[in-house]
């Protein structure tokens, strides 16, 4: 390489988070982050993306990059094939973690939790909204099963939108919603000398919030 990693470095001066401007809800917190990131970062970086970590039925870890499609009170909700790999480790172990990172604002958030399937009326809705393409993908794409080239994928498409032509698609069964149902949620600011700030909340037996700062 021509320039060694140790000596990649940034200082972050940005911004600051303390107690005191932090509400008790994280749900409330990461709204307003959340709508500062749409605001700040600039394409090609998309502010709902997230890095999704699951583990297999034999506990290895697997990571990728996913995008937040809706949040409520309820949790974190995000779209893909249930007979994915994902899907496979999720009926596996129900748990899962996300990781929000925008770098503009030196800020990243941590998110931990069960996750379950939304309804079927939920996932049918979202579906609906999708462009054309991606709603006939959801039916032609074997998520995360070998193909034999980019033809085979081509010419599953071709078989979909021959099968629906004339006829809007409805959401494949195979395919739909997940919503994360956090128990821990970690705001992280990126401050000076690495000393960066992070404000961890814990969701308690009675729904309530425990928050507390960590170390860096």
């Amino acid at each position: 390489m021509s320039q060694s990693l140790a000596d990649m470095r940034r200082d972050y001066t940005r911004d600051g988070l303390d107690e005191a401007s932090a509400p008790a809800d994280p749900f409330q917190l990461f709204d307003q982050w959340f709508i500062e990131a749409i605001k700040t970062e600039h394409a090609p970086v998309e502010p709902n993306a997230m890095a999704f970590a699951t583990v297999d039925a034999t506990g290895r870890p697997h990571c990728r990059t996913l995008l937040l499609k809706a949040l409520d009170s309820q949790g974190f909700t995000f779209f893909t094939n249930y007979e994915s790999d994902k899907g496979q480790q999720l009926l596996a172990s129900p748990y899962a973690a996300m990781t929000f990172f925008w770098p503009a604002l030196e800020r990243q958030v941590r998110v931990e939790g069960q996750v379950g399937k939304v309804t079927a009326e939920e996932s049918e809705a979202y579906y609906q909204v999708r462009p054309i393409g991606s709603r006939l993908g959801a039916w032609a794409s074997p998520q995360s099963r070998p193909l034999r080239d980019r033809d085979e994928l081509e010419q599953l498409l071709a078989g979909i939108g021959q099968r629906f032509a004339g006829e809007p698609p409805h959401c494949p069964p195979h395919w739909g919603g997940y919503r994360l149902l956090p128990e821990r949620i970690e705001f992280w600011q990126g401050r000076p000398s690495r000393l960066h700030d992070r404000l961890d909340y814990r969701r308690q037996p009675d729904g309530q919030w425990l928050r507390q700062r960590l170390a860096p």
